[in-house]
C-alpha cells in the first residue's frame, strides 16, 4: 500500500491541475502569524462572484400555506380556460390526476370522453328533468319541492338533509371525501365541493378546505411536507437536481429524496442502512457474543466481569460451571488449576476444540469494536452539532447585544459571528456523516481509506480551528471593559476562517459524493509515471550493456592475435 507522503506526491505531480480539495493555490493567510496552515484556500477573485452567484441557486422552493393556496388556483384557473369547463370540474380533474396540469391536458385531448367516464364529470343529465311539484328523495324516500331537492350532475334526485348526512359521515372518514361520488350505487358522477360549500356545516367545510389544500401537496409528485414535527411549510422541487439537500424556513435540513435529516455525502441508501444498524438488535447480539458465554445448563447469556473461573447462574437454575471450559464445577479443583485457571481448557484449546468458537467470539468482537468506532465518532458530532445549535441561539438572543454594547458596534455588522456558528452546524452534519461514510467503505481498497482519513482529518482539523475561534477568541471581547482594537483583526480572521472552511467541506462533499475517483486517476498516473521511469532504466542499461561490450571488444589484447 503507497504511503501517505507517496499519495499526495503523485497528487501533486499533476502540475497543469488546482489542488481540488483545498479549492486553489494561494494560502488562506500570508501574515507571519505562525499560525498551522490546514490546506484552506479563498477563491479567486476572478471566480467569486461566479461561485457566489451558483451557490445562492436552488432547487426547490419552500412554500407558506398562502402559497399553496395560490399555486392551487392559478393551477384550477389555468385548466378551467384552456379546456372550458369550471373550477369545480377542473379541481375534481387535477385530483385524479394528481394536480399534474400537463397530464390532464394530454389526457383531454387524448379523448375527452374517456377522462369524463372516468373522473366523474357528465356532460349531461342520466336523469330527465321532471316538472312535478314535489320530488323522491333516493335515500329517505319522502318527497320534497324542488328547492329541498339536491343533485350533480348526473340529476339523481337527494334532499339537503340526506345530502348533509352523507357529506358529513364521508368527511368525518377523511380525506377519501375528495373522491366522493354520487350516493346512488350505480352512479359515478363526482362531487365536487361547490356541494359542500353548499350543504356542509363550518366545521366540515373547514376540513374539506384542511384536505384539499393538503392534497395539493401530498399527491403531487413536485412537492413534500416539511417533516419537521409542527412544521406547516411545503417545499417544491425541480425535478433532475443531484443534490437533494433541502432547508426549510423552519431551519430544518433534510434530504427530499428520503425525508431523512440532510445527510450528504452520504447517499440515501447508505443512510438507510446505518440507521438500521444504529437500531437493530444485530450489534446488541454481537456483543453478546464477544463478551457472554452461555450457561451449560439453561442457555442464558452470562458476562462475567471480574472474580475467579467458578460462575453460579442466576434462579432458578442455579447451576455452577467453570466459566473457561463451561464444564461443571464439581469437578474442578486444585487438581484442575484451582479457582483463576482451568487445566482441562488449556489441553481442549491446544487439541483446537475450541477453535471455531474462539474465532467467531474474535470476529464479533472485531466487528463490535470496528462499528463502535464509527458510531461514537458518529454521535459525537452529532452531539456538537446541537450544542453548536444552542451557542447559535444564545449568540442570537444575547451574545450579539452584548458585543454590540461592548465594542460599540452595530449588530447589522456582526452578522459574521452567526455566519460562523452556521458554518459550524453544518460542517458538522456533513463531519457526522463521513464516519457512516468510512464504515461502508470497502477495506481492500486501501488507497481511498488511506486518502479518505486524511482528508476527514484535515476536515476535523479546519473545523476545530474555526469553533475555538468563534467560541474562546470571542469570549475576550465580549467579557472586555470597552472597545478593542484587535476587534477588526478578529473579524478579518473569523470571516476568513468561515470562508476557507466552506471551501474545504464543500470540495470534501464533491469528492466523497465522486467516489474517490481523483486516488484512481492519480494511482494510474503514479503506476504509468513508475511504467515510464521503468522503461527509461531498461533502455539506459541496455544502451550501457551495449557500449561495455564495444568498449570491451576495441579493449583486447593484442597478444591474444
Amino acid at each position: 500500500m503507497d504511503s501517505e507522503e507517496d499519495m499526495l506526491d503523485a497528487h501533486d505531480m499533476e502540475s497543469g491541475e488546482d489542488d481540488f480539495y483545498s479549492g486553489g493555490t494561494d494560502d488562506y493567510n500570508d501574515s507571519d502569524d505562525g499560525e498551522p496552515d490546514y490546506g484552506f484556500v479563498e477563491e479567486d477573485a476572478d471566480d467569486s462572484a461566479m461561485i457566489a452567484s451558483h451557490r445562492s441557486q436552488k432547487s426547490y422552493c419552500v412554500l407558506r400555506e398562502e402559497d399553496i393556496r395560490r399555486h392551487q388556483m392559478d393551477d384550477i384557473e389555468r385548466v378551467s380556460v384552456v379546456l372550458s369547463i369550471t373550477e369545480v370540474e377542473a379541481s375534481i380533474l387535477l385530483r385524479h390526476f394528481h394536480w399534474s396540469v400537463g397530464k390532464v391536458h394530454d389526457e383531454w385531448f387524448a379523448d375527452e370522453e374517456r377522462v369524463r367516464k372516468t373522473v366523474g364529470i357528465l356532460e349531461s343529465s342520466v336523469v330527465p328533468p321532471s316538472d312535478d311539484s314535489e320530488l323522491a328523495c333516493g335515500i329517505c324516500f319522502d318527497s320534497y319541492p324542488p328547492e329541498k331537492i339536491a343533485s350533480v350532475s348526473c340529476g339523481h334526485p337527494f334532499c339537503t338533509t340526506c345530502w348533509t348526512g352523507y357529506i358529513t359521515t364521508t368527511i368525518n372518514d377523511g380525506p377519501g371525501c375528495l373522491m366522493l361520488r354520487c350516493p346512488d350505487p350505480s352512479c359515478l358522477a363526482a362531487v365536487g365541493h361547490d356541494m359542500v360549500d353548499k350543504l356542509a356545516s363550518e366545521e366540515d367545510k373547514e376540513k374539506y378546505n384542511r384536505y384539499f389544500l393538503r392534497s395539493y401537496i401530498e399527491d403531487n409528485r413536485k412537492m413534500k411536507w416539511c417533516p419537521a414535527p409542527g412544521c406547516d411549510y411545503a417545499i417544491d422541487f425541480a425535478a433532475g437536481s443531484g443534490n437533494y439537500d433541502v432547508s426549510c424556513l423552519c431551519s430544518f435540513n433534510f434530504c427530499w429524496n428520503c425525508t431523512e435529516e440532510g445527510h450528504r455525502p452520504v447517499d440515501c441508501s447508505t443512510v438507510s442502512k446505518w440507521i438500521l444498524k444504529n437500531s437493530a438488535e444485530s450489534e446488541n447480539m454481537n456483543w453478546i457474543l464477544a463478551n457472554s458465554k452461555p450457561c451449560p445448563r439453561c442457555k442464558r447469556p452470562i458476562e462475567k466481569n471480574q472474580g475467579c473461573m467458578h460462575m453460579t447462574c442466576t434462579p432458578p437454575c442455579k447451576y455452577e460451571f467453570c466459566w473457561l471450559c463451561l464444564g461443571a464445577w464439581m469437578d474442578h479443583g486444585e487438581r484442575t488449576g484451582g479457582f483463576y485457571a482451568c487445566n482441562r481448557y488449556e489441553v481442549a484449546k491446544q487439541e483446537g476444540q475450541y477453535d471455531e468458537t474462539e474465532r467467531r467470539r474474535e470476529m464479533a468482537k472485531n466487528s463490535l469494536e470496528r462499528y463502535t468506532h464509527y458510531y461514537e465518532r458518529w454521535a459525537s458530532n452529532q452531539t456538537s452539532r446541537q450544542k453548536a445549535m444552542a451557542d447559535l441561539q444564545q449568540a442570537q438572543t444575547q451574545n450579539l447585544e452584548k458585543l454590540s454594547d461592548k465594542q460599540c458596534t452595530p449588530e447589522s455588522q456582526l452578522k459574521f459571528i452567526l455566519e460562523a456558528w452556521l458554518q459550524i452546524i453544518e460542517c458538522r452534519r456533513v463531519l457526522k456523516w463521513t464516519y457512516a461514510y468510512g464504515y461502508y467503505l470497502p477495506d481492500h481498497e486501501h488507497a481511498k481509506r488511506q486518502f479518505f482519513e486524511y482528508l476527514q482529518g484535515e476536515a476535523e482539523s479546519g473545523l476545530e480551528r474555526l469553533h475555538q475561534c468563534v467560541e474562546k477568541d470571542l469570549a475576550q471581547f465580549l467579557n472586555a471593559e470597552g472597545p478593542s482594537k484587535d476587534f477588526n483583526d478578529f473579524r478579518t480572521k473569523l470571516a476568513g476562517l468561515t470562508s476557507v472552511t466552506k471551501n474545504y467541506f464543500e470540495n470534501l462533499v464533491k469528492a466523497l459524493e465522486n467516489g474517490l475517483t481523483d486516488v484512481d486517476s492519480h494511482a494510474a498516473c503514479s503506476s504509468k509515471s513508475t511504467s515510464s521511469k521503468s522503461t527509461g532504466c531498461s533502455n539506459k542499461t541496455r544502451a550501457k550493456g551495449k557500449g561495455s561490450s564495444r568498449t570491451g571488444g576495441s579493449s583486447r589484447n593484442p597478444d591474444d592475435n
